[in-house]
This record gives C-alpha cells, structure tokens and sequence, in this order.
C-alpha cells in the first residue's frame, strides 16, 4: 500500500569482552535495513580472555549494559544475539561429499543441506562443540568456486566449510550468564565473524584479508576470501597486556595505566615529541611524577609488535601467508591506539588500516568505533538472518546442543546474502 509504513522489528546483540560489555538495539525492516536506537556499555566484571570467571560479576556487567540500551531506545528486549570468542576457539576446514539422487540431477536446497551435513561428520574431542559450520565454496562434478549450486545440474556435490569450535563448558557458561541475567540467546555467533561482517569493504574480501578484532584480554583473527571466513583463531593477547606493561613500567596503578595508554598512548616511538610530558600518579596516589610521553611510546611499542607478530603466526597457521592483498584489517578498543598502523604495515609488511563499523543508521556517529565492531557485526549478521526465521524455543530452554545446532544451518543463508 502506498505510504505504508515498513514494519519494523527490535533485535538485540550483546557482546561480552573481557574489558567492556556492549550492547546494542536495532529496529530492522522488511528490507534488513538496519536503524540503531538503543546503546550500552559495562565494565566487565567477570571474564578474561573471553572466559567467565566470575558468573555474578559478568551477570550484573550484562544486565547493567543492557539496561542501558533499553532505556536509550525505550524498548525491553527478551533475547539478544550473543558474540562467542576466547582462547578455546578453534578453526579448521573440512569437506563434504553427497550424491545427487534427483532424476532430473537438479541440485536443490535439501541437498546443500545434506553436503553440509556430510561436513559436520566429523571426529570431535567430547568436550568441545561445534559453534558454526560455515560453507566457503561448492563444487559440482569437479568444477570449484561455486557460491549457490541451488538450480545447477550435476552428479555430485561437494562444499569446502569451515568448522568452528569452541569448549562446551566455556561457550554455556556465558549463555548461562545470560539467561540468569533475564534474556534468552536468540543465537550465537563467532565474534571474529561478526566484526567482519562490521568493518570490511566488499573489495578486501575478494581479495582476501585477514581482520584483528584487538580487544582487552585477546585478539579475534579471522582470515577471509571470496567464499568467506577461511579460518578463525585467537591470540591470548590484547589490550590489556599493553596496560599491565604500562603499570609496571610507570609505577602506576592499573587504572591510571590505563588512562594514560587511552589519553597520552602511542603506539609509534616516532610519532613522540621529546618535550611532551605526562603526569602519572605514583601507586599509593598521594603524588604523582612526570614522565615523557616518547617514554610511554617505548614501553607500548614491543607490545603492539609482538601483537602484529602473533597475528602474522596466525595467518601462517591458515595457510594463507602471502595471499592476501587486502592487507589487515585492525578493529576492537585497542585500534584507536595512535601509530599502530604504522607498526603494523612495518612489522608485517602488509596493508594495515584501522576498521570501522559502517553501512547503518541511527546512532551512527555513536557506534562508529573500533570497539563497537563486534556488536555492529551482530546486530548486522542478525537483521539478514531475520528473512530465514528466528530461532525460537532452543535458547529459552537452556540446551545449548540444540543452540549451536541451529545456528549452524542459518549461517548459509547468511554467507550467501554477505559475500
């Protein structure tokens, strides 16, 4: 009808880090355009390096976030769709295989459901679950590099998927954590995929680029091509280590360090006048010393080089070194850290730019933040899930195989509408 309004759904996403919390509202059209209303951010209580540690302190982060976002976009929400990331992520890729049994050979849905089936076969250590089974490419009769089989005519199909992972324990402690904080788990969602469905230009995924999500307890390193994510690692480093440095080294307390790395940090010696000073408050608090800011520089300088060196294992580690002229793509708190572009193109020798979340509306200019991305990338991941349905019942009743065993059949749909 003429002059109808859109209809307009609320989605949610939470991202739960080992620095911060941040939580997002959306309202989504028919159309997935997506409007942020609604934003949140919590210190984070009770995680390190993307691990709970403490249940009581990351519910009450969570609820306090979330809170937050509700009241800036006048909405309650009931679910949210949940970043998962830490140190027992694990990545690798494997193929499935199945024959077309239709008479007339065409190749349908049903059938890439089965080739992606014939990829989840597969030996798993009893404690770990898979979180994603994400198809890069199909292959029918020989031929590679296909995106969609669906109404192609063939004998056999085969798909390349990359096989997500994590530790059972890990993943459904932090859904518990947020059930006791009210809310159900709509899904979850790999946090590396999600700040690359942020903070990539479609051309650097043709190419192929790989994305450093630098948050406070690990960096998220996601590697992607033309067919989507090749593989998913974490580094058990990030900002933090940056701020344990500069405490030790300025005789500082934490969270002074910390301003100090945020206000006055360089990541670049170079970029250091050697008149500029900083005041820093001395560990007991009653005086503070001046220290010089290319002082400051020296001590985060190894740290960021020793990041970038981590990254470049990691892309070792997926095969992919030396294939990929998109360069990195630096996102998460820690990329606002003036110079570490520069430390990164001269450490890796690779194209290294800070990524932003873009492609949205409403609070634009508020979430358009390094540290943002991930939470971006969710509610992003989720408005173009919104067409193929919502994940409903699994979540609320707490089983989490049965979670992780949808989510993985909804992110086809969702590499096919993103790459």
């Amino acid at each position: 009808m003429p002059g109808a309004r859109a209809r307009q759904e609320i989605i949610a996403a939470l991202d739960v880090g080992s620095t911060k919390v941040c939580a997002l509202i959306a309202q989504v059209s028919d159309e997935a355009e997506v409007d942020i209303s609604g934003y949140g951010v919590a210190p984070s209580y009770g995680m390190r390096r993307g691990v709970v540690v403490d249940v009581e302190g990351t519910v009450r982060a969570i609820r306090e976030a979330v809170e937050k976002a509700e009241t800036m976009a006048q909405v309650r929400v009931k679910g949210v769709y949940l970043g998962v990331a830490g140190t027992h992520v694990q990545s690798f890729n494997n193929r499935g295989v199945i024959a077309i049994t239709r008479e007339d050979k065409e190749i349908g849905e049903e059938d890439v459901e089965r080739a992606l089936e014939a990829a989840r076969v597969l030996t798993v250590p009893p404690d770990r679950e898979i979180i994603h089974v994400i198809p890069r490419e199909f292959i029918v009769d020989g031929y590679d590099g296909i995106r969609d089989p669906v109404g192609m005519v063939g004998n056999r199909l085969e798909v390349e998927a990359n096989i997500v992972t994590g530790l059972t324990t890990s993943v459904e402690n932090i859904v518990r954590c947020v059930s006791k904080a009210g809310l159900a788990v709509d899904a979850t969602i790999l946090a590396g995929l999600a700040s690359g469905e942020a903070v990539l230009h479609p051309a650097e995924r043709e190419l192929g680029v790989a994305v450093a999500d630098i948050g406070g307890g690990t960096t998220d390193v996601g590697i992607f091509d033309r067919a989507g994510l090749w593989y998913a690692g974490v580094i058990p480093v990030g900002g933090d280590f940056i701020t344990n440095d500069l405490a030790v080294g300025l005789r500082t307390p934490l969270a002074q360090a910390e301003r100090v790395k945020v206000q006055h940090g360089l990541a670049w010696v170079e970029m250091a006048a050697a008149d500029e000073y900083v005041q820093v408050p001395d560990v007991g608090g009653s005086r503070t010393h001046e220290v010089g800011r290319r002082a400051v520089a020296e001590i985060i300088e190894p740290r960021v080089e020793e990041i970038f060196e981590l990254i470049m294992k990691e892309i070792a580690k997926s095969g992919r070194e030396g294939v990929l002229p998109g360069g990195i793509v630096v996102t998460g708190g820690t990329a606002a850290l003036a110079g570490l572009v520069e430390v990164g193109q001269e450490v890796t020798g690779l194209p290294v730019r800070v990524g932003y979340p873009e492609g949205q509306g409403g609070l634009t200019e508020l979430v358009r933040d390094p540290a943002c991305a991930c939470a971006v990338g969710l509610i992003r991941l989720a408005a173009q899930n919104l067409g193929g349905g919502r994940s409903e019942g699994t979540a609320e009743t707490g089983g989490l195989g049965g979670l992780l065993g949808n989510l993985w059949g909804k992110v086809k749909n969702w590499v096919k509408q993103s790459y």
